[in-house]
């Protein structure tokens, strides 16, 4: 685009414009002395026509065509261009005439040294104006054409900002959540003295180490976000003891798939935090399989349906999240029935590493 642009500027450099009239003046000569052989004379003429050829075509090129058919003023661009046509055959006319007498002693042997009648000359002069117009609506065109396309990725290169300030903004959401749960699991143990509590410690060290060095790839390998989902569901195993009776079903035996991080773990921390203990247990059954190019992610948890409860800003970020890394390319349906909460997610088209 920055070629597209230094191209536009330099047409409208003054030497770009010098050469331009310096071909027009040579087309007079050729035009106008066109089988003559008194070359003075037709030099001397066709330097007569500049001016007014100058003067008509900037006039349409800086005043008419920017002020009024660029601006869709067409009745009024319409209406100046008649007026400005019937004053240039006039003015033209006078510098055809003018430069007849003034050149008239450089005639020889009492024969016309131009093989151009008045009303040709005359054509040949709007011809040339007609060249320069066409040739500025072209850039204007062209201009108009870089302008848009410049707008157009300053528009993309600031939703492309947006999207990733959103998905940082969502992903600090999700950090601070997810630590507090955990520090205050290894809290509660450490105020009872439990022996588990270096092991909870170890598992968070684990967390940590996923969440900061991790979590600001675009992507990771689905393997490791699902070693960072069992690390979690470990210490909600020390948390919980005996009330918690939790199953994941991993089928996925392929290493090279990727994923966002961070992008399954809030399911399993809602289902912990919002899930309900029915009959002395807090039941969280978890499937993952990959098949037909598709990640299959399902998560049900025991849970009271006439309770309101708050379900927190974990599935409304991933939600969000979702839209913004996967559009079009996965589905998600939530349901709450009687005794169970469950999400089954998929993602389509998961890439490989």
């Amino acid at each position: 685009m920055d070629r597209q642009t230094t191209l536009v500027k330099y047409i409208f450099t003054p030497l770009a414009h010098i050469a331009f009239w310096i071909g027009v003046y040579f087309f007079y000569a050729y035009f106008l002395g066109y089988g003559s052989t008194n070359t003075r004379y037709v030099n001397l003429f066709s330097a007569f026509l500049m001016p007014v050829t100058m003067t008509i075509s900037y006039f349409f090129i800086y005043n008419l065509i920017p002020n009024y058919l660029l601006k869709k003023k067409y009745g009024f661009f319409i209406l100046y261009t008649v007026y400005t046509l019937i004053i240039s055959v006039f003015v033209t006319v006078l510098s055809i005439l003018y430069g007849l007498v003034y050149t008239e002693n450089l005639k020889a042997d009492n024969t016309s040294p131009l093989t151009k009648t008045v009303p040709f000359i005359v054509l040949g002069v709007f011809f040339i104006v007609l060249i320069v117009v066409s040739i500025n609506l072209v850039i204007q065109s062209y201009k108009s054409v870089v302008a848009n396309e410049n707008l157009k990725n300053k528009i993309l290169q600031t939703q492309l900002q947006l999207k990733e300030q959103e998905l940082k903004f969502l992903k600090m959401q999700i950090h601070p959540h997810f630590l507090f749960n955990s520090l205050n699991t290894i809290y509660g143990h450490a105020l009872k003295k439990g022996d588990d509590a270096p092991e909870m410690i170890l598992k968070l060290s684990n967390l940590l180490d996923y969440i900061l060095y991790q979590v600001e790839k675009p992507s990771v390998l689905l393997q490791d976000e699902i070693n960072h989902l069992n690390d979690y569901v470990s210490l909600e195993k020390m948390r919980f003891h005996d009330t918690l009776d939790v199953t994941i079903e991993n089928s996925i035996i392929n290493n090279t798939l990727e994923i966002a991080p961070m992008l399954l773990i809030p399911f399993v921390e809602n289902s912990f935090k919002h899930g309900t203990i029915i009959d002395g247990k807090l039941t969280v059954n978890i499937h993952l399989k990959f098949e037909e190019h598709t990640l299959h992610f399902a998560i049900v948890n025991s849970s009271i349906r006439d309770e309101e409860n708050v379900r927190g800003i974990g599935l409304d970020n991933i939600k969000k999240r979702l839209e913004m890394l996967y559009p079009n390319k996965h589905s998600i349906h939530i349901t709450h029935q009687k005794n169970t909460f469950s999400v089954r997610l998929k993602i389509f088209e998961l890439s490989e590493y």
